[in-house]
This record gives structure tokens, C-alpha cells and sequence, in this order.
């Protein structure tokens, strides 16, 4: 059998690259971009047009990233249950993963309610005017931390996935196995 997982862990790191990327590029890049035109209405628009465009490459992202996970605990199963800190680091992964899909759907149904209410312009895609509908101010709002709350707990992921790696290095997995010996 083969040691090596490279179909699963490219799943796994290109899902979540795409993702934390992707959610990133949109809060700095598209929110930025549309805030910058001079239509009120336009601004809603450009915004939730560029978001419904990328929530299906975001939703397989999210996909690969899962399956290469599941993948990857699957093939580390032994490593996962019997050396320090890989147990607690995957639960904590997959914690950060279950909050960040939430996040990410939540953001998906927020932009619909902006969508909805785009005739009526903001500041920008999450700046509501002063004179916005209490439900678009709200879905605005709301929209506002849970953009850079996306990238954030990705961003988590992504570091979590670092600290996997090296926990993977051959001098970890000695000490793992003569801990287990001493006990």
C-alpha cells in the first residue's frame, strides 16, 4: 500500500486555498471595487453579481477541501489516534471547518437579503445608507464582520494544516513513538 496521499492532501490544500482566497480577494477586492462606483444601486449590484458568480467555484472549493480532509484522516488514522497533538489539532480543524462552512453559508444567505434590497444603494456592498431598510442595514451589518470572519478561521485552517505537516516530519513521529514506548 502505498504511504503517499498526494490526490488527498492536494484536495485538502487546494479547497481551502481557494476558499481563504477567494472569500479574501472578494471582502478587499469585489466589496472595495463596488464601493468605488458611483451608482448607490449599482454598488449592491456589482457586489451581489460577483458573489453569486463565485459561490459555486466557492461551494466546490468547500467540497474538494472536505473530501481531502476526510481523506487525509482516514489515511493518518493511527497517527491521528496515537500521536500528541495530532488528535487535539484535528478536532480542532474540523471545529474551525464546521464554523467556517456556517460562516460561509450565512454570508450566502446575507447576500441574498442584500440582493433583494440592492434597489436601494449603500455607502457600499456592506456600508448601508442612512436611510436603508431596517432588513438591509441588518443583512449590511452583518455582512460586514462576517467577511474578514471567513478569511479569518480559513486563514486558521490554513495554519493548523502547517502545524499537521510538521507534525509529520520524521523527528515528530520518533518522538511520538518513543513516547508511547516510555508510557
Amino acid at each position: 500500500m502505498s504511504e503517499k496521499n498526494t490526490l488527498i492532501r492536494s484536495m485538502h490544500d487546494v479547497g481551502l486555498a481557494a476558499w481563504f482566497g477567494g472569500s479574501l480577494m472578494g471582502a478587499v477586492g469585489l466589496n472595495g471595487a463596488a464601493a468605488q462606483a458611483s451608482d448607490p444601486t449599482e454598488r449592491l449590484q456589482l457586489s451581489s453579481t460577483g458573489w453569486a458568480r463565485w459561490a459555486p467555484v466557492n461551494a466546490a472549493a468547500i467540497g474538494v477541501h472536505a473530501v481531502g480532509g476526510i481523506g487525509l484522516i482516514t489515511a493518518n488514522r493511527s497517527r491521528v489516534a496515537g500521536q500528541p497533538g495530532a488528535r487535539a489539532n484535528t478536532l480542532v480543524k474540523a471545529a474551525l471547518t464546521v464554523a467556517a462552512v456556517g460562516l460561509t453559508a450565512y454570508s450566502g444567505k446575507l447576500g441574498r437579503d442584500v440582493n433583494e434590497h440592492s434597489q436601494q444603494g449603500g455607502k457600499g456592498a456592506t456600508e448601508p445608507h442612512e436611510d436603508a431598510s431596517p432588513e438591509l442595514a441588518t443583512a449590511q451589518q452583518r455582512l460586514q464582520t462576517i467577511q474578514w470572519a471567513i478569511p479569518a478561521v480559513t486563514g486558521a485552517l490554513v495554519i493548523l494544516g502547517a502545524q499537521q505537516g510538521e507534525q509529520q516530519r520524521p523527528q515528530s513521529l520518533l518522538r511520538a513513538q518513543a513516547t508511547r514506548l516510555r508510557s
